[in-house]
């Protein structure tokens, strides 16, 4: 229950993949024909890619992953555009992926404007038109939040980048397999993605560039990437990728609906069976294998712990498995009070899950909240 955090590599794509360790596993850059036939699986992949979001395959740069995609975008057009603005737009509650790399450009003297969302975690357009000034290099606001699910409006806010002539980047890590990408309908200049999202290989990812964005090289030392990324090409992740993004959006029209019924049947029974509940994120604007609940009176980690127990992996709203005791900079941002966001829990459906699954989880989740609330010291202060 915890497909957000990563998936399972799909047998297909396994077996597509295998061959590129040990059979053809020539260098890309070399001219021999073991080379030309890693550089032509390259290329297929990326075609696929292409395919798969609507973008030309030359707009396609294979990346180590999601995080990886979102740095370059980011860090990419600010030192593009440094003479033209120091000033970025992005939304509270983006992946850290984006919110570090803003955060380290303002140390170095960079603008950052960091959107409020409303109550469902999402964007107001509007809120971006009031940003924007005369030296805004960059918008960038996700497709959709990692933790509550929320569909973010990405057409309405790139049409006012656009309209100002900015740049648009959308961290669509979570969307894509989800509901249908398509860079021209979103009106993104810039996207990223990550293949172990959607049934692919873990530290595999893409950024697309739309033709004439300004944006530097994300890492130098060859002339991989047309260029633009340095490093010998991971073939077998890449490989990986191109099937896995294939498979995912061929089997969306029947698994994206099948998924959103187990997430509304999940959200309908715990918030009727589990008193003092609230559901994080749109009711209906949101991905649809996600389920973002808060529980009052009890903190995520031991939510986590006991469903673990019971053969259950889930994820919380806390930062309670780091350093941090800071609770979830989304579920904040979205209005939640701090001891509301520690009791938060966060379950993403995938293929293999079943109703079966769904049936197990509405049997153990009420007795788990129960006895913990039993032994909250927060229940007996309210």
């Amino acid at each position: 229950m915890d497909h957000a955090a990563t998936t399972p590599t799909r047998p297909e794509v396994a077996r597509a993949m295998l061959p590129y360790f040990s059979e053809r596993f020539g260098n890309p850059s070399s001219l021999y024909s073991l080379a030309r036939e890693a550089k032509e699986a390259i290329e297929e992949a990326r075609q696929r890619v292409a395919e798969a979001i609507g973008a030309n395959p030359e707009e396609i740069y294979f990346t180590s992953g999601g995080t990886e995609a979102d740095n370059w975008a980011i860090k990419g057009v600010a030192a593009a555009n440094k003479k033209k603005g120091d000033h970025i737009v992005t939304s509270a509650i983006e992946h850290h992926a984006v919110l570090h790399p803003c955060q380290a450009l303002e140390k170095q003297g960079y603008r950052v404007t960091y959107l409020p969302v409303d109550e469902f975690g999402r964007v107001d357009p509007g809120s971006v038109e009031e940003a924007i000034d005369d030296k805004t290099i960059l918008v960038s606001v996700m497709a959709a939040n990692n933790e509550i699910g929320a569909i973010q409006p990405v057409a309405a806010i790139s049409k006012v980048a656009r309209d100002h002539k900015i740049p648009f980047h959308t961290d669509a890590v979570q969307a894509i397999g989800a509901f249908p990408v398509d860079v021209g309908d979103m009106g993104a200049d810039l996207l990223a993605l990550s293949a172990h999202k959607f049934g692919g290989p873990k530290g595999i990812g893409a950024l697309y560039i739309r033709r004439g964005t300004r944006i530097g090289t994300f890492m130098d030392g060859g002339a991989q990437e047309r260029g633009r990324r340095a490093g010998t090409e991971n073939v077998p992740g890449i490989v990986g990728l191109g099937k896995a993004i294939e498979l995912a959006v061929a089997e969306m029209p029947e698994k994206a609906p099948r998924l959103a019924a187990m997430r509304d049947r999940l959200i309908r029974e715990i918030l009727e069976a589990i008193p003092d509940t609230r559901l994080n994120g749109h009711p209906t604007e949101r991905l649809p294998n996600n389920v973002n609940v808060a529980f009052r009176y009890v903190e995520g980690e031991s939510i986590l712990l006991m469903l673990d127990a019971f053969g259950i992996a889930a994820s919380t709203g806390s930062a309670c498995t780091s350093a941090s005791l800071e609770p979830s900079h989304v579920l904040t941002a979205c209005g939640l009070p701090p001891e509301h966001a520690h009791g938060s829990l966060r379950l993403t459906l995938g293929s293999r899950n079943t109703e079966e699954d769904v049936d197990y989880v509405l049997s153990v989740l009420p007795g788990v909240i129960e006895r913990l609330r039993a032994m909250s010291p927060l229940r007996g202060e309210a």
